[in-house]
C-alpha cells in the first residue's frame, strides 16, 4: 500500500472518530450540562443537531438520485444510438 494512500486514510479515519465524538458529545452529554456552563459555548443549538443531518441526508439523497438519472439518460441514449 502506498504511502499517500495510508496518510489519507489516516486523515480522514481522525476526521471521523472527531466528528462522531462531537457530535454524540453535542447529543448526549449537553443536555445533562447546566445551561451557564461555558461548554455550551462550544456547541451550537440543540435544534441544529437534527436539522444538520436532517439536511445533509437530503442532500446526499438527493445528489445521488440525480446521479442515477444521469446515469440511466446516458445510457439509454447509447443504447438507442446502438439499436
Amino acid at each position: 500500500m502506498d504511502l499517500a494512500d495510508r496518510t489519507v486514510g489516516f486523515v480522514l479515519l481522525l476526521f471521523s472518530v472527531s466528528l462522531f465524538s462531537y457530535y454524540t458529545f453535542w447529543v448526549i452529554i449537553t443536555p445533562f450540562v447546566d445551561s451557564d456552563h461555558f461548554v455550551h459555548g462550544f456547541f451550537p443549538a440543540r435544534e441544529y443537531a437534527i436539522l444538520i443531518p436532517a439536511f445533509a441526508g437530503v442532500t446526499l439523497l438527493s445528489l445521488i438520485m440525480i446521479f442515477v438519472g444521469v446515469v440511466l439518460l446516458r445510457s439509454g441514449k447509447s443504447k438507442s444510438k446502438t439499436a
